[in-house]
């Protein structure tokens, strides 16, 4: 008899989600990503506005990431051109999910059909089918508007929402959830990568009611112009607000001490090791898991996707047969 794999359904965006699933699919997990489309900035941002369609860049780098195609197959999808003054910035990836979405009229179906020639392991969905522009709310009453730009904010960030505000989803995209063994929520920017999914009508509400396991993966630091000084609880109550209630089980929280020169680096840009507040967040309900997942890359710090995907291959028998 052959064992089922775990079904994990992963929503985020940026580099924590293509981190994060580099790991995954070396792992015998059936893999979904639902991945943000709120990006209007560099390559992403003038095709979208050029073509009035969704930005490929998050997209473009979850298939990269989920890819099982040779190396130079995908380095050649994630070649940016900087030689020129009309193709300078755009990556060849971006604009061939472009060309494929402009050919056959629908965003999804060029992911569908670009995921096939780059032998995707598992399946990339994006948030929404259509262009969103995300707004941010911030604490005096003002409103920023564009994803690229919230982040330059000089006020803390009270809300975001999105422009339309009644965006549906792609039915698969629900679906995904509601038969999700496991639910990963993470990492990325929390106001500009994971809650812009979560404003998608339909993918909160499935969230909430979702049957699986809800896990948060946390940030592993804090963020300038999102969430300077924020703790993990911080963080999960940004979520619940948006979404309207609960609708996580669980916390993976990065237990690796820092380097005392990485804290350093990361404080001359107003960041810091996100703070574990256990109390918090158990009052919050969560199942709090502590663990090494954390990884210093040429002084950046990046999740370990190794140990994350080997914690849930030992983690996931738990919960489902």
């Amino acid at each position: 008899m052959v064992k089922k794999k775990t079904n994990i359904v992963v929503i985020g965006g940026g580099t924590g989600l293509s981190t994060l699933l580099r790991g995954l699919k070396k792992y015998p997990f059936q893999i979904t990503a639902i991945v943000t489309v709120a990006d209007d900035g560099g390559s992403s941002g003038r095709l979208r506005d050029d073509y009035d369609i969704p930005p490929p860049g998050d997209i473009r780098n979850v298939i990269a990431a989920l890819s099982d195609a040779e190396p130079l197959v995908e380095q050649m999808f994630q070649y940016r051109f900087s030689q020129s003054v009309d193709l300078g910035g755009h990556s060849l990836g971006n604009l061939m999910l472009t060309a494929l979405t402009d050919i056959t009229g629908d965003f999804s179906h060029a992911i569908s059909e670009m995921s096939k020639v780059l032998k995707v392991h598992g399946k990339v969905i994006p948030a929404a089918n259509k262009k969103i522009t995300l707004h941010a709310e911030l604490v005096d009453g003002s409103v920023v508007v564009g994803e690229s730009k919230i982040p330059n904010a000089h006020l803390p960030i009270k809300r975001v929402f999105l422009d339309p505000n009644h965006v549906k989803p792609l039915p698969e995209a629900v679906r995904a959830i509601q038969s999700a063994d496991l639910i990963l929520v993470g990492p990325g920017s929390l106001y500009t990568s994971i809650i812009p999914n979560l404003l998608v009508e339909d993918i909160g509400k499935a969230l909430v009611e979702a049957k699986g396991r809800k896990i948060y993966i946390c940030n592993l630091m804090t963020q300038k112009g999102e969430t300077i000084k924020y703790s993990a609880s911080d963080h999960v109550r940004a979520i619940y607000d948006h979404v309207g209630g609960p609708c996580l089980d669980s916390i993976l929280v990065n237990n690796f001490e820092l380097p005392l020169p990485i804290k350093a680096n990361y404080k001359e840009e107003n960041a810091e090791p996100v703070k574990v507040d256990v109390e918090s967040l158990e009052k919050l309900g969560l199942e709090v898991i502590k663990k090494d997942i954390a990884t210093v890359q040429s002084g950046v710090v990046r999740h370990e996707s190794t140990h994350i995907a080997e914690w849930l291959k030992e983690y996931a028998p738990k919960f489902f047969s």
